[in-house]
């Protein structure tokens, strides 16, 4: 019986999704349901994806439509959303079950580390790990997880291009604390290196400030990409 449901919203990730599937191995021998959701590759995303996960499907271009769209079939009562360039710790099913065991706990993300060569990219995973811990925010990169009736209740995630996990962060809030992992998901530093760490850094702060202070996600989403 599956318990745990793992969705991973993807684009034109032909380069890493082989070896991001194949870690989640072990995870989908234990049971775990593992959902790819395309937004509309135009490499070989899908068909490298095929041979290693239960189901391949296209969704709506989008992070948050994909995610949706993949929590909509999936048939755990437990899900996780895995960014494609993130890897979970090899017990992760058993970490999330023994987490969610305890209630009325919901819902929960792990800790982050962050992979590149920048020395500054393990104080970024740090500060990022203290300030979910302590706002109780949670961000797409450090895998969420949730029980599907905590997604139904808090909405899904809101059909917008950024700050998706924010807002469904903030709603899930409302029905528990989070549960915030110690153990770790590696996640790529790509993003960070290319852009410079430090530009990255407060190009991060300042959307996050104006998205607090009430600009759109839409308005913010080109300043991003």
């Amino acid at each position: 019986m599956t318990s745990l449901s793992i969705v991973v919203p993807v684009l034109d990730e032909a380069e890493g999704i082989v070896a991001t599937l194949a870690s989640l191995a072990p995870l989908r021998a234990r049971g775990a349901e593992l959902i790819v959701v395309d937004g509309g590759s135009r490499d070989a995303t899908v068909a490298r994806a095929q041979a290693l996960a239960d189901r391949v499907m296209e969704g709506p271009r989008g992070r948050a439509r994909q995610m949706n769209a993949g929590a909509a079939v999936a048939r755990g009562p437990t899900l996780l959303f895995l960014h494609a360039d993130t890897r979970l710790p090899e017990d992760a099913d058993r970490l999330i079950a023994s987490a969610l065991g305890v209630a009325p706990l919901a819902w929960g993300r792990f800790d982050v580390a962050i992979e590149g060569h920048s020395r500054m990219l393990p104080v970024v995973a740090a500060m990022m790990n203290l300030r979910s811990r302590l706002s109780g925010i949670a961000t797409g990169d450090q895998a969420m997880f949730m029980t599907r009736a905590a997604f139904e209740a808090a909405g899904g995630f809101p059909d917008q291009p950024l700050m998706e996990d924010i807002e469904l962060s903030a709603r899930l809030k409302r029905l528990s604390t989070p549960v915030c992992l110690r153990e770790r998901v590696l996640t790529s530093g790509r993003r960070w290196e290319q852009r410079g760490v430090w530009r990255t850094i407060v190009l991060m702060w300042r959307l996050r400030l104006l998205y607090a202070l009430g600009v759109r996600a839409d308005r913010l989403a080109p300043w991003y990409r």
